[in-house]
């Protein structure tokens, strides 16, 4: 193993994508297959072992400690070649090997009052390899109990069923009972168990025993399990092997504290730097929003960071603190007045019927402060119109270019359509069509609430998951995405929705729902500052994802090199 080049690179793929996870699996590979410690000549060949399992096998038979169960004669299909002086042989041949007893309730309750004994194991208790089985659940059974099946201290278990089945694996420093979807491996003296219990860790290990497991909870029987190949070094490699893996696997718990370390650091540093934002000091707030954008990129090492820095951008920007007040702008009061104008002249000519007026927003339903020039409205004084689409099942019509659009279709500003959007025909369309025109703006108001896209002149027909509302030439609709988009509607809309498996969110709800308005001006201001700042955001999501494509490139350069020596050319690359 090529560890100097892994080391000295250590630092640019110590965040790649598990890397401590990879590592641990490719010292564990390395470790079956002897290319972790040297062959040693003097060591006695595994070949000998045999002989001594035989005898070992065939006393502990003769004194009734084991069934002389017959091992299959079918030949053993070797996955890789094995250094000199290591075997191959079936699972079987490596110990005493058996499964567990199954518990009913009455059996249970008996255990969890019995005072001293063994520890019964079960799946539950069992962790994946490097954690210490829990001995404390409660169930003992007792010394005298001659139910149960008793694993020997050092026996080696594995899930044999389920979802954790070859994946929950642990090494037993006691006596136990245990589950009957557990194996346990009471290994030959020649065989340490700590040795077992690394290949059983192993991926090749895993990859074998999967190829095995049949039914649809998914298990392993008995009799393929003792079948699966396994590979025998020498006693003394054996133990050589454990005490470096045992090394290795301590060098990655500190790694890995260390990149825990860094990551808190990280968080500690980046939501520090939010909150001075969301709860921004009037004296302080440019310096700290300075700040806070020329730090981020550095303190961003994950996607779920730049999430809350995009919910914080539009945190801001909702409240008045992204831009800054212009005492010349039209304040909001009079946009109003204009909007309230403009809709009853809509009326006058038929082309919008009246509307009842919205409830004034009362101080209890005023959630923030907003700056002096800003007003709140309820969303239904901003719209001409607000409904959704049809709450029956229309008759659709394969292949027409008319699409039946639910709250699943609308998607960061568009109308996207699916390869399972149905299609109507053009007389189901104009049946059923509903008032949208280029200031119409389309909310998901059932199951994924929130979801906005705008209409842009598509022929397309609403399901009733999806809102409509049109707005006046003096609301950008663009900032009213901003809103809606914000923490602030996500917020109102899950504590007003109803249902438990699929959220719904009543029209009434989005009529009345309280909207903090800027004046016009402020309000495209306020639009071309988000876009640039998630123009941001996207840079910063590229830019990790290309960085974790990088490390791991790398990482991968790395690890192949160990195992058998790459072109210079193709690391440099990776570099």
């Amino acid at each position: 193993m090529n560890a100097e080049r892994l080391l000295q690179h250590y630092e640019k793929i110590a965040d790649a994508p598990d890397a401590i996870a990879r590592l641990r699996r490719f010292i564990l590979d390395l470790a079956v297959r002897g290319k972790l410690v040297p062959q040693e000549p003097n060591d006695e060949p595994a070949s000998e072992l045999l002989k001594r399992i035989a005898k070992e096998r065939a006393e502990r038979i003769s004194r009734g400690e084991m069934r002389n169960g017959k091992l299959s004669a079918v030949p053993i299909d070797f996955p890789f070649e094995l250094p000199s002086g290591w075997v191959w042989l079936r699972l079987g041949e490596t110990g005493n090997i058996f499964s567990g007893n199954s518990i009913n309730e009455p059996t249970r309750e008996q255990l969890a009052k019995t005072q001293e004994g063994r520890p019964f194991i079960a799946t539950k208790d069992v962790g994946y390899g490097l954690d210490r089985i829990d001995y404390e659940n409660g169930l003992l059974v007792e010394l005298s109990d001659k139910r149960f099946k008793v694993a020997r201290t050092n026996s080696v278990l594995i899930c044999a069923e389920g979802g954790s089945a070859g994946k929950k694996i642990g090494l037993a420093d006691r006596e136990i009972c245990f589950g009957n979807k557990l194996i346990a491996n009471e290994t030959w003296s020649v065989l340490a168990s700590k040795f077992a219990l690394y290949a059983y860790m192993s991926e090749f290990f895993f990859d074998q025993f999967s190829s095995k497991m049949k039914g649809i909870i998914g298990g392993i029987s008995i009799a393929n399990f003792l079948d699966l190949p396994f590979p025998l070094p020498p006693l003394a490699e054996q133990h050589r092997i454990v005490a470096k893996v045992d090394e290795l696997m301590g060098l990655c718990d500190r790694l890995e504290a260390a990149r825990a370390g860094r990551e808190m650091v990280r968080d500690r540093l980046a939501a520090a730097s939010l909150a001075r934002l969301n709860a921004p000091d009037p004296e302080t707030f440019q310096d700290d929003a300075r700040f806070a954008l020329d730090a981020l990129p550095a303190l961003t090492a994950r996607p779920d960071q730049i999430k809350r820095l995009r919910q914080t951008i539009l945190n801001l920007a909702i409240r008045g603190k992204l831009v800054p007040q212009d005492r010349n702008d039209e304040p909001a009061s009079e946009l109003l007045k204009q909007i309230a104008k403009e809709k009853a002249r809509l009326v006058e000519t038929g082309e919008t019927k009246r509307d009842k007026i919205p409830s004034p927003i009362g101080e209890d339903d005023k959630p923030f402060t907003l700056p002096s020039s800003w007003g709140w409205c309820r969303l239904r004084s901003l719209a001409t119109a607000l409904g959704d689409g049809i709450h029956g099942t229309p008759e659709y019509t394969l292949g027409t270019e008319y699409h039946f659009i639910n709250g699943n279709n609308l998607e960061n500003g568009r109308i996207v359509i699916r390869p399972t959007t149905k299609t109507v025909s053009l007389s189901e369309l104009k049946k059923h069509k509903k008032p949208l025109n280029e200031y119409t703006v389309l909310v998901s108001i059932n199951g994924t609430l929130g979801n906005v896209a705008f209409y842009e002149g598509e022929e397309i027909m609403l399901g009733k998951s999806a809102c409509y509302f049109n707005l006046t030439p003096f609301t950008n609709k663009r900032f009213v995405k901003i809103v809606l988009d914000s923490p602030y509607f996500s917020n109102y809309a899950t504590e007003r929705a109803t249902g438990i498996t699929i959220m719904n969110l009543s029209l009434n709800a989005m009529n009345e729902f309280p909207f903090p308005l800027p004046p016009l001006a402020e309000q495209h201001r306020i639009v071309a500052k988000v876009d640039a700042l998630m123009a941001l955001c996207d840079r910063l999501e590229a830019s990790l994802a290309d960085t974790a494509a990088t490390r791991r490139r790398l990482l991968d350069a790395l690890l192949a090199e160990a195992l058998a020596p790459v072109d210079g050319r193709e690391l440099e690359a990776a570099e």
